[in-house]
Protein backbone atom coordinates (compact mmCIF):
# COMPACT_ATOMS: atom_id res chain seq x y z
CA UNK A 1 0.00 0.00 0.00
CA UNK A 2 1.56 3.25 -1.16
CA UNK A 3 2.01 6.24 1.50
CA UNK A 4 -0.58 9.05 1.50
CA UNK A 5 -0.47 12.40 2.06
CA UNK A 6 -2.78 12.80 4.32
CA UNK A 7 -4.85 16.32 5.01
CA UNK A 8 -7.45 18.25 3.14
CA UNK A 9 -5.15 20.99 1.61
CA UNK A 10 -2.50 18.44 -0.20
CA UNK A 11 -4.86 17.25 -2.78
CA UNK A 12 -5.69 20.72 -3.88
CA UNK A 13 -2.60 21.72 -4.20
CA UNK A 14 -1.27 18.69 -5.93
CA UNK A 15 -4.35 19.98 -8.39
CA UNK A 16 -2.94 23.15 -8.95
CA UNK A 17 0.12 21.99 -9.78
CA UNK A 18 -0.91 19.37 -11.71
CA UNK A 19 -2.81 22.32 -13.90
CA UNK A 20 0.50 23.72 -14.94
CA UNK A 21 1.92 20.70 -15.90
CA UNK A 22 -1.15 19.74 -18.15
CA UNK A 23 -0.16 22.88 -20.05
CA UNK A 24 3.01 21.25 -20.79
CA UNK A 25 1.82 18.06 -21.66
CA UNK A 26 0.06 20.27 -24.60
CA UNK A 27 2.94 20.64 -26.46
CA UNK A 28 2.58 17.98 -28.67
CA UNK A 29 -0.45 20.35 -30.10
CA UNK A 30 2.65 22.75 -31.42
CA UNK A 31 3.19 21.49 -34.29
CA UNK A 32 1.15 23.75 -36.46
CA UNK A 33 3.31 26.77 -35.08
CA UNK A 34 6.54 24.81 -36.41
CA UNK A 35 5.40 23.06 -39.17
CA UNK A 36 5.80 24.92 -42.02
CA UNK A 37 9.00 25.56 -41.25
CA UNK A 38 9.91 21.59 -41.39
CA UNK A 39 8.01 21.85 -45.06
CA UNK A 40 10.29 24.76 -46.00
CA UNK A 41 13.61 24.81 -44.50
CA UNK A 42 13.96 20.76 -45.06
CA UNK A 43 12.24 20.87 -48.37
CA UNK A 44 9.08 18.25 -47.14
CA UNK A 45 6.25 17.98 -49.51
CA UNK A 46 2.83 17.31 -47.86
CA UNK A 47 2.57 14.13 -47.27
CA UNK A 48 5.87 13.73 -45.49
CA UNK A 49 4.77 16.78 -43.82
CA UNK A 50 1.34 14.49 -43.05
CA UNK A 51 3.41 11.53 -41.76
CA UNK A 52 5.10 13.76 -39.63
CA UNK A 53 2.16 14.80 -37.72
CA UNK A 54 1.09 11.15 -37.83
CA UNK A 55 4.56 10.71 -35.71
CA UNK A 56 3.17 13.84 -33.47
CA UNK A 57 -0.11 12.09 -32.76
CA UNK A 58 1.39 8.48 -32.21
CA UNK A 59 3.57 9.96 -29.56
CA UNK A 60 1.32 11.84 -27.80
CA UNK A 61 -1.17 9.49 -27.48
CA UNK A 62 0.70 6.27 -27.31
CA UNK A 63 0.88 6.27 -23.31
CA UNK A 64 0.55 2.24 -22.21
CA UNK A 65 3.90 2.45 -20.96
CA UNK A 66 3.51 5.31 -18.75
CA UNK A 67 0.17 3.75 -17.78
CA UNK A 68 2.11 0.85 -16.38
CA UNK A 69 4.57 3.06 -14.75
CA UNK A 70 2.01 4.77 -12.85
CA UNK A 71 0.66 1.21 -10.73
CA UNK A 72 4.37 0.61 -10.42
CA UNK A 73 6.56 4.19 -9.56
CA UNK A 74 5.55 7.24 -7.93
CA UNK A 75 4.38 10.18 -9.72
CA UNK A 76 7.42 11.94 -10.05
CA UNK A 77 9.64 9.64 -11.81
CA UNK A 78 7.21 9.00 -14.03
CA UNK A 79 7.11 13.21 -14.57
CA UNK A 80 11.06 12.87 -14.66
CA UNK A 81 11.06 10.28 -18.01
CA UNK A 82 8.47 12.96 -19.51
CA UNK A 83 10.83 15.72 -19.05
CA UNK A 84 13.83 13.56 -20.37
CA UNK A 85 11.79 12.38 -23.70
CA UNK A 86 10.69 16.08 -24.27
CA UNK A 87 14.55 17.42 -24.06
CA UNK A 88 15.72 14.98 -26.31
CA UNK A 89 13.22 14.66 -29.18
CA UNK A 90 12.09 18.61 -29.24
CA UNK A 91 16.56 18.82 -28.81
CA UNK A 92 16.54 16.84 -32.21
CA UNK A 93 14.19 19.04 -33.91
CA UNK A 94 15.84 22.27 -32.98
CA UNK A 95 19.25 20.88 -34.34
CA UNK A 96 17.29 20.91 -37.61
CA UNK A 97 15.44 23.81 -38.48
CA UNK A 98 18.14 25.70 -37.24
CA UNK A 99 20.62 23.46 -39.82
CA UNK A 100 22.96 22.56 -36.71
CA UNK A 101 23.01 19.71 -37.77
CA UNK A 102 23.11 19.00 -42.13
CA UNK A 103 21.27 16.20 -43.64
CA UNK A 104 19.06 14.83 -40.98
CA UNK A 105 17.74 12.04 -42.19
CA UNK A 106 14.05 12.07 -42.46
CA UNK A 107 13.33 8.54 -40.36
CA UNK A 108 15.47 10.36 -37.61
CA UNK A 109 13.09 13.35 -37.81
CA UNK A 110 9.99 11.35 -37.47
CA UNK A 111 11.67 9.08 -34.26
CA UNK A 112 12.42 12.51 -32.32
CA UNK A 113 9.33 13.91 -33.06
CA UNK A 114 7.56 10.60 -31.82
CA UNK A 115 9.82 11.00 -28.35
CA UNK A 116 9.47 14.57 -28.34
CA UNK A 117 5.25 14.15 -28.21
CA UNK A 118 5.64 11.44 -26.70
CA UNK A 119 6.55 13.12 -23.26
CA UNK A 120 3.04 14.48 -23.25
CA UNK A 121 2.02 10.98 -22.37
CA UNK A 122 3.79 10.50 -19.72
CA UNK A 123 3.42 14.13 -18.14
CA UNK A 124 -0.59 13.81 -18.32
CA UNK A 125 -0.88 9.91 -17.56
CA UNK A 126 1.28 10.84 -14.42
CA UNK A 127 -0.86 13.73 -13.24
CA UNK A 128 -3.98 12.62 -14.32
CA UNK A 129 -4.19 9.07 -12.92
CA UNK A 130 -2.57 10.72 -9.54
CA UNK A 131 -5.74 13.29 -9.44
CA UNK A 132 -8.35 11.32 -10.42
CA UNK A 133 -7.06 9.13 -7.43
CA UNK A 134 -6.81 11.88 -5.46
CA UNK A 135 -10.65 13.53 -5.63
CA UNK A 136 -12.52 9.74 -6.67
CA UNK A 137 -16.08 11.66 -6.64
CA UNK A 138 -15.76 14.19 -8.43
CA UNK A 139 -14.31 12.03 -11.58
CA UNK A 140 -15.70 14.21 -14.00
CA UNK A 141 -15.28 17.39 -13.15
CA UNK A 142 -11.36 16.90 -12.20
CA UNK A 143 -11.51 15.20 -15.78
CA UNK A 144 -12.94 18.09 -17.20
CA UNK A 145 -10.60 20.51 -15.44
CA UNK A 146 -7.22 18.99 -16.14
CA UNK A 147 -8.52 18.07 -19.89
CA UNK A 148 -9.52 21.30 -20.38
CA UNK A 149 -6.21 22.89 -19.34
CA UNK A 150 -4.45 20.75 -21.57
CA UNK A 151 -6.88 21.74 -24.93
CA UNK A 152 -5.99 25.58 -23.51
CA UNK A 153 -2.42 25.04 -23.52
CA UNK A 154 -2.27 25.43 -27.36
CA UNK A 155 -3.26 28.78 -26.56
CA UNK A 156 -1.16 29.62 -24.03
CA UNK A 157 1.85 28.64 -26.14
CA UNK A 158 0.39 30.39 -29.18
CA UNK A 159 0.75 33.30 -26.84
CA UNK A 160 4.22 32.78 -26.06
CA UNK A 161 5.16 31.99 -29.55
CA UNK A 162 3.24 35.32 -30.90
CA UNK A 163 4.48 37.57 -28.03
CA UNK A 164 7.80 36.20 -26.04
CA UNK A 165 9.41 34.00 -28.99
CA UNK A 166 8.36 36.02 -31.74
CA UNK A 167 6.59 33.68 -34.18
CA UNK A 168 10.42 31.72 -34.65
CA UNK A 169 9.94 28.19 -34.86
CA UNK A 170 13.20 27.65 -34.22
CA UNK A 171 13.09 29.71 -30.93
CA UNK A 172 9.83 27.76 -30.20
CA UNK A 173 11.29 24.22 -29.88
CA UNK A 174 14.35 25.43 -27.89
CA UNK A 175 11.67 26.73 -25.22
CA UNK A 176 10.03 23.39 -25.70
CA UNK A 177 13.45 21.29 -25.12
CA UNK A 178 14.33 23.31 -22.02
CA UNK A 179 10.99 25.09 -20.76
CA UNK A 180 9.03 21.96 -20.21
CA UNK A 181 11.65 20.00 -18.26
CA UNK A 182 12.49 22.97 -16.00
CA UNK A 183 8.24 23.09 -15.18
CA UNK A 184 7.99 19.64 -14.79
CA UNK A 185 11.14 19.41 -11.99
CA UNK A 186 9.40 22.36 -10.08
CA UNK A 187 5.79 20.83 -10.04
CA UNK A 188 7.17 17.18 -9.43
CA UNK A 189 7.42 17.56 -5.80
CA UNK A 190 3.39 18.82 -5.28
CA UNK A 191 2.22 15.82 -7.53
CA UNK A 192 1.65 12.89 -5.00
CA UNK A 193 -0.75 10.52 -3.96
CA UNK A 194 -2.97 12.11 -1.17
CA UNK A 195 -6.01 10.87 1.07
CA UNK A 196 -8.88 10.72 -1.50
CA UNK A 197 -10.48 14.47 -0.97
CA UNK A 198 -14.29 14.73 -0.56
CA UNK A 199 -15.92 16.78 -3.32
CA UNK A 200 -19.27 16.25 -1.94
CA UNK A 201 -19.32 19.18 0.70
CA UNK A 202 -19.93 22.97 -0.12
CA UNK A 203 -16.37 24.00 0.32
CA UNK A 204 -15.31 21.38 -2.60
CA UNK A 205 -17.73 22.51 -5.17
CA UNK A 206 -17.05 26.23 -4.46
CA UNK A 207 -13.31 25.18 -5.09
CA UNK A 208 -14.11 23.55 -8.56
CA UNK A 209 -15.97 26.17 -9.50
CA UNK A 210 -13.52 28.48 -8.59
CA UNK A 211 -11.00 26.81 -10.94
CA UNK A 212 -13.65 26.20 -13.75
CA UNK A 213 -14.25 30.38 -13.51
CA UNK A 214 -10.81 30.59 -13.68
CA UNK A 215 -9.64 28.06 -16.42
CA UNK A 216 -12.44 30.28 -18.51
CA UNK A 217 -11.40 33.93 -17.73
CA UNK A 218 -7.74 32.56 -19.20
CA UNK A 219 -9.18 31.10 -22.36
CA UNK A 220 -10.88 34.47 -23.25
CA UNK A 221 -7.77 35.88 -21.91
CA UNK A 222 -5.04 34.22 -24.32
CA UNK A 223 -7.83 34.05 -27.19
CA UNK A 224 -8.53 37.84 -27.40
CA UNK A 225 -5.07 39.01 -26.67
CA UNK A 226 -3.60 37.16 -29.48
CA UNK A 227 -6.30 38.74 -32.06
CA UNK A 228 -5.53 42.19 -30.76
CA UNK A 229 -1.97 41.06 -31.01
CA UNK A 230 -2.96 40.23 -34.35
CA UNK A 231 -4.76 43.40 -35.49
CA UNK A 232 -2.88 46.08 -33.42
CA UNK A 233 0.72 44.53 -33.24
CA UNK A 234 1.74 45.02 -29.66
CA UNK A 235 5.63 46.63 -28.56
CA UNK A 236 7.71 43.89 -26.67
CA UNK A 237 6.98 46.09 -23.22
CA UNK A 238 3.20 45.23 -23.67
CA UNK A 239 3.74 41.82 -24.61
CA UNK A 240 5.71 41.03 -21.68
CA UNK A 241 3.03 42.46 -19.24
CA UNK A 242 0.13 40.17 -20.97
CA UNK A 243 2.67 36.99 -20.66
CA UNK A 244 2.83 38.24 -16.83
CA UNK A 245 -1.21 38.82 -16.68
CA UNK A 246 -1.48 35.42 -18.28
CA UNK A 247 1.12 33.45 -15.59
CA UNK A 248 -0.86 35.05 -12.40
CA UNK A 249 -4.12 33.37 -14.44
CA UNK A 250 -2.29 30.47 -14.58
CA UNK A 251 -1.69 30.50 -10.87
CA UNK A 252 -5.38 30.75 -9.25
CA UNK A 253 -5.65 27.41 -8.69
CA UNK A 254 -2.51 27.58 -6.09
CA UNK A 255 -5.02 29.92 -4.23
CA UNK A 256 -7.23 27.25 -3.07
CA UNK A 257 -4.33 25.56 -0.95
CA UNK A 258 -2.94 28.79 -0.28
CA UNK A 259 -6.39 29.32 1.28
CA UNK A 260 -6.75 26.96 3.24
CA UNK A 261 -3.43 27.29 4.78
CA UNK A 262 -4.15 31.08 5.67
CA UNK A 263 -7.69 30.17 6.79
CA UNK A 264 -7.52 26.91 8.08
CA UNK A 265 -11.43 25.34 8.52
CA UNK A 266 -11.89 22.23 11.07
CA UNK A 267 -13.89 19.72 9.62
CA UNK A 268 -15.92 17.25 12.41
CA UNK A 269 -14.95 13.69 11.15
CA UNK A 270 -15.82 11.51 14.21
CA UNK A 271 -15.82 8.67 11.74
CA UNK A 272 -12.34 9.23 10.65
CA UNK A 273 -9.49 9.21 12.91
CA UNK A 274 -5.73 10.01 11.62
CA UNK A 275 -5.31 5.82 10.22
CA UNK A 276 -3.92 4.66 7.95
CA UNK A 277 -6.04 5.14 4.30
CA UNK A 278 -6.52 1.76 2.94
CA UNK A 279 -8.27 2.51 -0.21
CA UNK A 280 -10.46 5.20 -1.82
CA UNK A 281 -13.18 2.48 -2.47
CA UNK A 282 -14.00 2.69 1.58
CA UNK A 283 -13.68 6.28 2.30
CA UNK A 284 -16.77 6.57 -1.12
CA UNK A 285 -18.85 4.42 1.04
CA UNK A 286 -18.41 6.70 3.95
CA UNK A 287 -15.82 3.68 5.59
CA UNK A 288 -13.08 5.28 5.01
CA UNK A 289 -10.94 3.67 7.71
CA UNK A 290 -12.86 0.36 8.26
CA UNK A 291 -10.32 -3.01 9.25
CA UNK A 292 -10.22 -4.83 6.14
CA UNK A 293 -11.99 -7.98 7.54
CA UNK A 294 -15.46 -5.41 7.62
CA UNK A 295 -18.04 -5.88 4.79
CA UNK A 296 -17.83 -3.41 2.58
CA UNK A 297 -21.55 -3.16 2.74
CA UNK A 298 -23.75 -3.08 5.49
CA UNK A 299 -26.89 -5.69 5.46
CA UNK A 300 -29.23 -3.05 4.85
CA UNK A 301 -27.21 -1.52 1.97
CA UNK A 302 -26.60 -4.58 0.35
CA UNK A 303 -30.66 -5.14 -0.94
CA UNK A 304 -30.50 -1.90 -1.59
CA UNK A 305 -27.40 -2.68 -4.30
CA UNK A 306 -29.01 -5.89 -5.43
CA UNK A 307 -31.95 -4.53 -6.22
CA UNK A 308 -30.38 -1.77 -8.03
CA UNK A 309 -27.93 -4.08 -9.87
CA UNK A 310 -30.94 -5.87 -11.94
CA UNK A 311 -28.39 -8.66 -13.27
CA UNK A 312 -30.12 -11.67 -11.57
CA UNK A 313 -33.57 -12.44 -10.38
CA UNK A 314 -32.40 -16.49 -9.27
CA UNK A 315 -33.13 -16.66 -5.44
CA UNK A 316 -30.13 -18.72 -4.56
CA UNK A 317 -27.87 -16.65 -6.50
CA UNK A 318 -29.51 -13.51 -4.67
CA UNK A 319 -29.25 -15.21 -1.38
CA UNK A 320 -25.12 -15.71 -1.97
CA UNK A 321 -24.31 -12.44 -2.91
CA UNK A 322 -26.50 -11.17 0.51
CA UNK A 323 -24.00 -13.27 1.69
CA UNK A 324 -20.67 -12.40 0.15
CA UNK A 325 -22.23 -8.31 0.80
CA UNK A 326 -22.47 -8.94 4.33
CA UNK A 327 -19.21 -11.07 4.65
CA UNK A 328 -20.13 -14.48 5.37
CA UNK A 329 -19.18 -16.07 2.61
CA UNK A 330 -16.07 -14.68 0.29
CA UNK A 331 -16.43 -16.21 -2.98
CA UNK A 332 -14.21 -15.37 -6.09
CA UNK A 333 -16.17 -14.34 -8.87
CA UNK A 334 -15.44 -12.13 -12.30
CA UNK A 335 -15.65 -8.19 -11.72
CA UNK A 336 -19.33 -6.95 -12.89
CA UNK A 337 -18.61 -3.32 -14.37
CA UNK A 338 -18.43 -0.78 -11.92
CA UNK A 339 -15.51 -2.57 -9.94
CA UNK A 340 -12.20 -2.75 -10.79
CA UNK A 341 -11.06 -4.92 -13.85
CA UNK A 342 -7.92 -6.22 -14.90
CA UNK A 343 -6.66 -5.62 -18.46
CA UNK A 344 -7.17 -8.90 -19.83
CA UNK A 345 -11.05 -8.93 -18.38
CA UNK A 346 -12.06 -5.51 -19.88
CA UNK A 347 -10.96 -5.90 -23.22
CA UNK A 348 -13.09 -9.38 -23.53
CA UNK A 349 -15.99 -7.16 -22.68
CA UNK A 350 -18.11 -5.41 -25.66
CA UNK A 351 -18.52 -2.36 -23.81
CA UNK A 352 -14.55 -1.62 -23.71
CA UNK A 353 -14.49 -1.98 -27.92
CA UNK A 354 -17.48 0.28 -28.26
CA UNK A 355 -16.29 2.62 -26.58
CA UNK A 356 -13.34 2.58 -27.90
CA UNK A 357 -14.75 2.56 -31.38
CA UNK A 358 -17.00 5.67 -30.56
CA UNK A 359 -13.91 7.68 -29.26
CA UNK A 360 -11.67 7.18 -32.05
CA UNK A 361 -14.71 8.04 -34.47
CA UNK A 362 -14.68 11.64 -32.39
CA UNK A 363 -10.93 11.89 -32.11
CA UNK A 364 -9.48 10.28 -34.95
CA UNK A 365 -11.60 12.39 -37.16
CA UNK A 366 -10.70 15.99 -35.19
CA UNK A 367 -7.17 15.43 -35.01
CA UNK A 368 -7.10 15.12 -39.04
CA UNK A 369 -8.61 18.72 -38.89
CA UNK A 370 -6.16 19.54 -36.85
CA UNK A 371 -3.13 18.70 -37.91
CA UNK A 372 -3.97 20.38 -41.67
CA UNK A 373 -5.52 23.10 -40.13
CA UNK A 374 -3.00 25.23 -41.83
CA UNK A 375 -3.30 24.00 -44.86
CA UNK A 376 -7.30 24.27 -44.47
CA UNK A 377 -7.40 28.02 -43.83
CA UNK A 378 -4.71 28.74 -46.73
CA UNK A 379 -7.24 26.58 -49.03
CA UNK A 380 -10.11 28.39 -48.36
CA UNK A 381 -7.88 31.97 -48.43
CA UNK A 382 -6.72 32.62 -44.94
CA UNK A 383 -3.36 32.95 -44.58
CA UNK A 384 -2.45 34.06 -41.03
CA UNK A 385 -3.97 30.71 -39.12
CA UNK A 386 -2.98 31.75 -35.96
CA UNK A 387 -6.50 32.72 -35.01
CA UNK A 388 -7.38 30.19 -36.52
CA UNK A 389 -5.66 27.89 -34.32
CA UNK A 390 -6.09 30.04 -30.90
CA UNK A 391 -10.07 29.65 -32.20
CA UNK A 392 -9.94 25.95 -32.21
CA UNK A 393 -7.66 25.26 -28.84
CA UNK A 394 -10.00 27.53 -26.96
CA UNK A 395 -13.26 25.93 -27.75
CA UNK A 396 -11.59 22.68 -27.76
CA UNK A 397 -10.71 24.00 -24.12
CA UNK A 398 -14.37 24.72 -23.67
CA UNK A 399 -15.86 21.43 -24.61
CA UNK A 400 -13.27 19.53 -22.45
CA UNK A 401 -14.41 21.83 -19.51
CA UNK A 402 -17.98 21.64 -20.37
CA UNK A 403 -18.17 18.24 -20.82
CA UNK A 404 -16.78 17.13 -18.27
CA UNK A 405 -18.98 19.65 -16.00
CA UNK A 406 -22.40 18.47 -17.67
CA UNK A 407 -21.85 15.15 -17.29
CA UNK A 408 -21.29 15.09 -14.09
CA UNK A 409 -24.65 17.24 -13.23
CA UNK A 410 -26.76 14.83 -15.22
CA UNK A 411 -24.72 11.82 -14.09
CA UNK A 412 -25.63 12.60 -10.44
CA UNK A 413 -29.18 14.35 -11.17
CA UNK A 414 -31.17 11.87 -13.47
CA UNK A 415 -28.03 9.01 -13.45
CA UNK A 416 -27.75 10.02 -17.49
CA UNK A 417 -24.74 8.47 -18.66
CA UNK A 418 -22.09 9.92 -19.56
CA UNK A 419 -21.49 8.55 -23.07
CA UNK A 420 -24.82 10.50 -24.57
CA UNK A 421 -22.72 13.84 -24.96
CA UNK A 422 -20.20 11.94 -27.20
CA UNK A 423 -23.48 11.07 -29.17
CA UNK A 424 -24.77 14.76 -29.46
CA UNK A 425 -20.97 15.77 -29.85
CA UNK A 426 -20.62 13.60 -33.03
CA UNK A 427 -24.16 14.17 -34.06
CA UNK A 428 -23.01 17.98 -34.39
CA UNK A 429 -19.29 16.83 -36.03
CA UNK A 430 -20.70 15.41 -38.80
CA UNK A 431 -23.08 18.70 -39.48
CA UNK A 432 -19.79 19.95 -38.52
CA UNK A 433 -17.66 18.48 -41.46
CA UNK A 434 -20.27 18.79 -44.42
CA UNK A 435 -19.82 22.99 -43.26
CA UNK A 436 -16.05 22.45 -44.29
CA UNK A 437 -16.77 20.46 -47.72
CA UNK A 438 -19.34 23.01 -48.92
CA UNK A 439 -16.87 25.93 -48.00
CA UNK A 440 -19.42 28.35 -47.87
CA UNK A 441 -17.90 31.56 -47.63
CA UNK A 442 -18.32 32.79 -43.96
CA UNK A 443 -18.43 29.70 -42.13
CA UNK A 444 -15.26 28.31 -41.93
CA UNK A 445 -14.40 30.18 -38.57
CA UNK A 446 -17.75 28.83 -37.47
CA UNK A 447 -16.78 25.28 -38.03
CA UNK A 448 -13.71 25.32 -36.50
CA UNK A 449 -15.26 26.25 -33.39
CA UNK A 450 -17.98 24.04 -33.78
CA UNK A 451 -15.48 21.32 -34.40
CA UNK A 452 -13.48 22.50 -30.94
CA UNK A 453 -15.49 22.31 -28.26
CA UNK A 454 -17.03 18.79 -30.26
CA UNK A 455 -13.71 17.53 -30.15
CA UNK A 456 -13.03 18.39 -26.73
CA UNK A 457 -15.72 16.89 -25.18
CA UNK A 458 -14.54 13.00 -26.69
CA UNK A 459 -11.90 13.78 -24.08
CA UNK A 460 -13.79 14.92 -20.83
CA UNK A 461 -16.51 12.19 -21.45
CA UNK A 462 -14.46 9.17 -22.17
CA UNK A 463 -11.55 9.37 -19.25
CA UNK A 464 -14.16 9.34 -16.51
CA UNK A 465 -16.30 6.72 -18.20
CA UNK A 466 -13.75 4.64 -18.46
CA UNK A 467 -12.95 4.69 -14.70
CA UNK A 468 -16.50 3.99 -13.91
CA UNK A 469 -17.03 1.20 -16.38
CA UNK A 470 -13.84 -1.04 -15.34
CA UNK A 471 -12.16 0.78 -12.07
CA UNK A 472 -9.46 2.92 -11.08
CA UNK A 473 -7.11 0.42 -10.48
CA UNK A 474 -5.39 -0.12 -13.58
CA UNK A 475 -7.45 3.39 -14.93
CA UNK A 476 -3.57 4.50 -16.43
CA UNK A 477 -3.63 1.41 -19.24
CA UNK A 478 -7.50 1.53 -19.97
CA UNK A 479 -6.89 5.14 -20.71
CA UNK A 480 -3.77 5.25 -22.65
CA UNK A 481 -4.97 2.31 -24.69
CA UNK A 482 -8.61 4.48 -25.26
CA UNK A 483 -6.12 7.09 -26.99
CA UNK A 484 -4.73 5.00 -29.32
CA UNK A 485 -7.86 5.71 -31.11
CA UNK A 486 -6.29 9.63 -31.83
CA UNK A 487 -2.94 8.23 -33.45
CA UNK A 488 -4.76 5.79 -35.23
CA UNK A 489 -7.21 8.00 -36.70
CA UNK A 490 -4.52 10.64 -38.00
CA UNK A 491 -2.48 7.46 -39.63
CA UNK A 492 -5.66 6.45 -41.79
CA UNK A 493 -7.24 10.03 -42.09
CA UNK A 494 -4.65 12.54 -41.89
CA UNK A 495 -1.57 10.48 -43.25
CA UNK A 496 -3.16 8.39 -45.58
CA UNK A 497 -6.10 10.02 -46.49
CA UNK A 498 -5.84 13.82 -46.45
CA UNK A 499 -2.22 13.78 -47.35
CA UNK A 500 -2.94 11.58 -50.23
CA UNK A 501 -5.63 13.65 -51.55
CA UNK A 502 -4.46 17.35 -51.18
CA UNK A 503 -0.75 16.01 -53.09
CA UNK A 504 -3.01 14.62 -55.43
CA UNK A 505 -5.28 18.20 -56.08
CA UNK A 506 -1.66 20.02 -56.42
CA UNK A 507 -0.56 18.02 -59.37
CA UNK A 508 -3.67 19.13 -60.77
CA UNK A 509 -3.47 22.51 -60.34
CA UNK A 510 0.24 23.10 -60.89
CA UNK A 511 1.02 20.32 -63.27
CA UNK A 512 3.53 17.47 -61.64
CA UNK A 513 6.55 19.23 -62.90
CA UNK A 514 5.70 22.25 -60.49
CA UNK A 515 4.86 20.36 -57.44
CA UNK A 516 7.28 21.28 -54.45
CA UNK A 517 6.95 21.69 -50.84
CA UNK A 518 6.57 25.95 -51.30
CA UNK A 519 3.77 25.49 -53.38
CA UNK A 520 -0.40 25.17 -51.46
CA UNK A 521 -3.54 23.97 -52.77
CA UNK A 522 -6.40 26.46 -53.31
CA UNK A 523 -9.93 25.61 -53.26
CA UNK A 524 -12.48 23.83 -51.78
CA UNK A 525 -11.34 20.59 -53.48
CA UNK A 526 -8.52 20.06 -51.22
CA UNK A 527 -10.11 18.68 -48.72
CA UNK A 528 -13.49 17.86 -50.13
CA UNK A 529 -13.58 14.37 -50.31
CA UNK A 530 -11.51 14.39 -46.80
CA UNK A 531 -14.42 15.88 -45.06
CA UNK A 532 -16.70 13.63 -46.81
CA UNK A 533 -15.29 10.27 -45.31
CA UNK A 534 -14.73 12.30 -41.83
CA UNK A 535 -18.62 12.92 -41.70
CA UNK A 536 -19.68 9.31 -43.08
CA UNK A 537 -17.43 7.98 -40.19
CA UNK A 538 -18.37 10.24 -37.09
CA UNK A 539 -22.35 8.61 -38.49
CA UNK A 540 -21.13 5.32 -37.55
CA UNK A 541 -19.33 6.93 -34.33
CA UNK A 542 -22.91 8.29 -33.12
CA UNK A 543 -24.81 4.97 -34.19
CA UNK A 544 -22.18 3.35 -31.92
CA UNK A 545 -22.49 5.71 -29.21
CA UNK A 546 -26.46 5.47 -28.96
CA UNK A 547 -25.55 1.32 -28.42
CA UNK A 548 -23.45 2.12 -25.41
CA UNK A 549 -25.46 4.39 -23.66
CA UNK A 550 -28.35 2.02 -23.97
CA UNK A 551 -26.02 -0.98 -22.70
CA UNK A 552 -24.42 0.84 -20.05
CA UNK A 553 -27.87 2.68 -18.69
CA UNK A 554 -28.21 0.36 -16.06
CA UNK A 555 -24.88 0.55 -14.56
CA UNK A 556 -25.33 4.53 -14.04
CA UNK A 557 -28.39 3.40 -12.04
CA UNK A 558 -26.53 1.29 -10.09
CA UNK A 559 -24.03 3.67 -9.19
CA UNK A 560 -25.30 6.91 -9.14
CA UNK A 561 -29.43 5.88 -8.25
CA UNK A 562 -31.53 7.40 -6.00
CA UNK A 563 -29.21 10.58 -5.65
CA UNK A 564 -26.49 8.34 -4.41
CA UNK A 565 -22.64 8.80 -4.72
CA UNK A 566 -21.97 5.50 -4.70
CA UNK A 567 -18.94 5.22 -7.16
CA UNK A 568 -16.85 2.10 -9.21
CA UNK A 569 -15.20 0.37 -7.14
CA UNK A 570 -11.99 1.87 -6.64
CA UNK A 571 -8.28 0.67 -5.34
CA UNK A 572 -5.24 1.40 -3.35
CA UNK A 573 -3.07 4.62 -5.00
Amino acid sequence: MTNLKAGTRPPWLGLGAAVWVQIASGNAYNFPLYSHSLKSVLGFNQHQLTMLGVANDIGENVGLLPGIACNKFPPWIVLLIGAFACFLGYGVLWLAVTRTVLYMPYWLLWLALCVATNSSAWLSTAVLVTNMRNFPVSRGTVAGILKGYAGLSAAVFTEIYSTVLRKSSSNLLMFLSFGVPILCFVMMYFVRACTPASGEDSAGHGHFLFIQVASVVLGLYVLTTTILDHLLHFSAEISYAILAVMVVLLMAPLAIPLKMTICPTRINTPEMPNQPVASSDEILQGEGNADKTEPLLKPSESATYLGSFRESNDALEVAMLLAVGEGAVKKKRRPKRGEDFKFSEAVIKADFWLLFLVYFAGVGSGVTVLNNLAQIGIAQGVQNTTILLSLFSFCNFVGRLGGGAVSEHFVRSKTVPRTIWMTCAQIIMVITYILFASAIDGTLYAATALLGICYGVQFSIMIPTVSELFGLKHFGIFYNFMSLGNPLGAFLFSGLLAGYIYDTEVEKQHGLDLVSSSVSCIGPNCFRLTFLVLAGFCGVGSVASVILTKRIWPVYQMLYGGGSSRLPQTSNH
